[in-house]
């Protein structure tokens, strides 16, 4: 694996999003596999993570970070399942956001396996990961995990899509009963990746869970009970824009909403499950196929698959977005960006670049601006049919 710093340009033929289409508890337990770094363990380091979405046996593989924000691989750890593509999926192949999850609080990493229909669970130690569960998703093709205090959520892509939830107990999840809703969606059970649901999230006080719905153009609310049970019925909000796809809260618990076009959404979370549009699809941002959002401070950032750029936007105390740069291009990135990822420190973003199989490192400016300071690559690349998604950093 090799490092480069500035910008490597490369080609890469794929197809890309039609900007305006829109009670089973562990299945096993295993010890951690995969290599483990050679240098001594270090509870205390910042790594990041990527995750191989390989459906001949999936990986996660490990970098720890300096304290200039690069990366060094520092061990791959198979997550005893397999990866999965999604019908004519042009670029990331689980088209969703939040498939490899990090749950800071219980330094906890969470992996789909979309092949398996399972979920792996990772104790995080610093840039080494010890795998301690495998459990069941309850539904078909897992892609997006959400994770607020004790609780856990998945969403799986297949048919009408479903979500089930977990309680973390220990460095363990424990189903809770009776958790499983159906979205009713009404797709394939392997669906067309625009019509597949792309992301699901917990609110920051734990009491609802929401999902994006792509081309169905939905938001979808669930109501959860003390024991972290969902409502019967979801609370459905027409999307404000078109192909809602990554969810996000702003520090103040507004929901964030990037749609695929190129615009933002912004939404106060009422306590009823329903949603009150703050910003309604702000002025487009000029790119293409934006579908990636991470949030650091008042800026939130989106990467654009089709442009190979970023764009940030400001977010105001009411959670109303703006965009940062009038050009809708605050940085750009090798070919293919999907998943984003920030620091715990929110000093620096790291881009997942699936067409160059690569990582691009930024540093966050404190007026929200992102400067390039290097790129790992030697990774694996979206070749049509299979690659990597996911990222996550502590």
């Amino acid at each position: 694996m090799s490092r480069i710093t500035g910008r490597r340009h490369r080609t890469f033929a794929t197809a890309l999003f039609a900007a305006t289409s829109a009670v089973a508890a562990v299945l096993t337990v295993t010890p951690s596999a995969g290599a483990a770094p050679s240098e001594r363990h270090d509870p205390e380091q910042k790594a990041v993570f990527e995750q191989t979405n390989d459906p001949s046996g999936n990986t996660v593989i490990a970098f720890a970070r300096d304290r200039h924000g690069h990366l060094h691989e520092a061990g791959r750890y198979a997550t005893g399942g397999v990866g999965a593509t999604l019908d004519q999926a042009p670029i990331d192949p689980l088209a969703s956001q939040g498939s490899l999850t990090h749950d800071p609080a219980h330094q906890l990493l969470y992996a789909v396996n979309a092949g398996s229909d399972t979920v792996t669970v990772f104790e995080v130690r610093g840039a080494r990961l010890h795998r301690l569960q495998i459990v069941s998703s309850h539904g078909r093709l897992p892609v997006s995990v959400g994770v607020a205090k004790d609780r856990v959520y998945i969403l799986d892509a297949g048919g009408d899509g479903t979500i089930t939830g977990y309680q973390v107990r220990g460095r363990h999840l424990v189903a809770v009963p009776r958790s499983t809703r159906s979205l009713a969606l009404g797709n394939a059970d392997a669906p067309y990746f625009l019509s597949a649901p792309s992301d699901v999230v917990i609110t920051p006080d734990g009491t609802k869970v929401i999902v994006a719905t792509k081309s169905h153009n939905t938001l979808q609310t669930f109501r959860l009970d003390h024991r972290g049970a969902p409502a019967a019925k979801a609370v459905i909000t027409p999307s404000a824009g078109v192909t809602p796809f990554a969810l996000a809260f702003d520090r103040r618990g507004n929901l964030l909403v990037t749609e695929a076009p190129g615009t933002q959404s912004s939404y106060k979370v009422e306590s009823d499950g329903s949603l009150t549009t703050v910003s309604a699809a702000v002025p487009n941002n000029g790119q293409q196929a934006s579908c990636w959002a991470a949030v650091a401070g008042n800026h939130v950032y989106v990467s654009n698959a089709g442009s190979g750029t970023i764009t940030a936007y400001r977010i105001a105390h009411n959670g109303a977005l703006s965009l940062k740069d009038s050009s809708g291009i605050t940085a750009k990135t090798d070919t293919g960006p999907v998943d984003l990822a920030i620091s715990g420190d929110q000093r620096f973003l790291y881009q997942e670049a699936n067409g160059a199989g690569a990582i691009d490192e930024f540093t966050i400016g404190v007026d929200g601006s992102l400067t390039r300071i290097g790129t790992v690559t030697g990774l694996p690349v979206f070749d049509g049919s299979k690659g990597p998604e996911g990222l996550a950093a502590t």
